[in-house]
Order: C-alpha cells, then sequence, then structure tokens
C-alpha cells in the first residue's frame, strides 16, 4: 500500500474514521477502526502529518 501524504483523523470515544491521501489529495484508504486499532495503525505507519477535527471534544484527544 502506498503510504499517505495527509491522514485525517474524524475523532470519536471508540470508533474513528480514517482517511488517507497522498501528495496530490488522491485518496488512497477509508478505514474506521477501534482505538486500539488507531494506535496500532499510526505506529507501524511512516511520519506524516495527520490532521484532526477542530470541534471542543477533539481537543481532549489532541492532548493524549
Amino acid at each position: 500500500m502506498e503510504s499517505a501524504a495527509v491522514i485525517g483523523i474524524d475523532l470519536a470515544k471508540s470508533v474513528f474514521q480514517l482517511h488517507g491521501a497522498d501528495a496530490t489529495g488522491r485518496p488512497l484508504f477509508r478505514k474506521k477502526l477501534t482505538r486500539g486499532q488507531l494506535r496500532t495503525f499510526l505506529a507501524s505507519h511512516p511520519p506524516t502529518i495527520v490532521a484532526m477535527e477542530a470541534c471542543a471534544p477533539s481537543h481532549y484527544w489532541g492532548e493524549r
């Protein structure tokens, strides 16, 4: 699988929606992951930009 230049995350308490795109914005993947799966996925992915939603509850996850 091609590495994503940007990963967008829709934050939630138990299930996270991810969208990966290459440098041109072409979608590479869409995933629905649990908290444990998210940690494993991000730890195994090469360094990249991770964009999170900016609503009030997301700030809690940005600190983790």
